[in-house]
């Protein structure tokens, strides 16, 4: 199955956040809208960072006391964006994301985000594919999905 189908199932919306926006209300944009990872774009929408849940507990973490909060997004996001294109089969983008180690892949066309896809979406996709094979493998395997032979005759 290639993105650009995958991406026609998820909602359009791609929730971004700038270099600016602090940590905190990253993390509550995170929350609320109960995703685990924000693009972060410039003044003209273009990717320049990706920062995830992850990346924040990090951060905090290292930083001992209250003084995360004074972080900006642009202080912890990861600038390494490795990006995927509608023409991309899924296994290709879960192997990237195996690979990297991380669970989300913004995916570009041309200069533009059109979407971002996540391992939970890989999962489900892939678990609705195998089930909807089993399906038919089970058809097949009881006789209901082969031609009768005896029709022939």
């Amino acid at each position: 199955m290639l993105v650009r189908a995958l991406l026609q199932s998820k909602p359009k919306e791609i929730v971004t956040t700038r270099p600016g926006t602090t940590i905190d209300e990253a993390m509550d944009v995170l929350i609320n809208k109960n995703i685990g990872c924000l693009p972060v774009v410039d003044d003209d929408g273009k990717p320049v960072g990706i920062i995830s849940d992850k990346d924040i507990f990090r951060r905090i973490h290292k930083t001992k006391g209250d003084n995360y909060h004074n972080l900006k997004v642009a202080d912890v996001m990861s600038t390494d964006l490795i990006v995927g294109v509608p023409e991309d089969d899924i296994t290709y983008i879960a192997g990237i994301m195996d690979k990297n180690w991380i669970r989300h892949v913004p995916i570009m066309d041309e200069d533009k985000m059109v979407g971002l896809i996540s391992l939970g979406d890989i999962i489900t996709t892939q678990a609705e594919h195998a089930k909807i094979e089993n399906r038919y493998l089970k058809l097949y395997t009881s006789g209901m999905g082969s031609r009768d032979k005896s029709a022939d005759h």
